[in-house]
C-alpha cells in the first residue's frame, strides 16, 4: 500500500532539497554553469567531499547536469537541468514566505 503523503508533490520537492547545501548549490548554478572548483570557491563553508556528494545526489534527482569534456586535463562542468531551473524558480515564492513569516513563533510573541 502506498503512502499518499509520500506521493505529495511538496513532499517530493522537499526531499530533493533536503540537506544543508542543496539550496546554496542551486542558487549558485542559477547564475550559470560552474566547474567544481568555482562552486567550491563560491560556497567556501562546504567541504570538497560534501560538495561532491551533494552534486551526485542532485544529479540523481535530475536537478543538475554533469558534463564531462573529452580533453586533458579533464574538464567537468555542472549546470542546472530544466527540472532544476524550474525548482529554483518555484522556490522563490518559498523564500519570500520565509522572509515574511520565517521567524519562530516565540520571537514573534516576544516582539509583539
Amino acid at each position: 500500500m502506498t503512502d499518499p503523503a509520500a506521493e505529495c508533490g511538496l513532499a517530493m520537492a522537499i526531499r530533493m532539497l533536503e540537506g544543508k547545501w542543496k539550496m546554496d548549490v542551486l542558487c549558485e548554478l542559477d547564475t550559470g554553469a560552474r566547474r567544481f572548483g568555482r562552486l567550491r570557491q563560491a560556497i567556501p563553508a562546504i567541504s570538497e567531499k560534501m560538495l561532491a556528494q551533494t552534486l551526485r545526489e542532485m544529479e540523481v534527482d535530475g536537478l543538475v547536469l554533469r558534463k564531462v569534456y573529452d580533453q586533458l586535463p579533464a574538464k567537468v562542468v555542472y549546470s542546472l537541468t530544466e527540472r532544476g531551473t524550474s525548482l529554483i524558480a518555484r522556490s522563490a515564492d518559498l523564500c519570500r514566505w520565509g522572509e515574511q513569516f520565517g521567524a519562530p513563533a516565540a520571537q514573534l510573541q516576544a516582539a509583539g
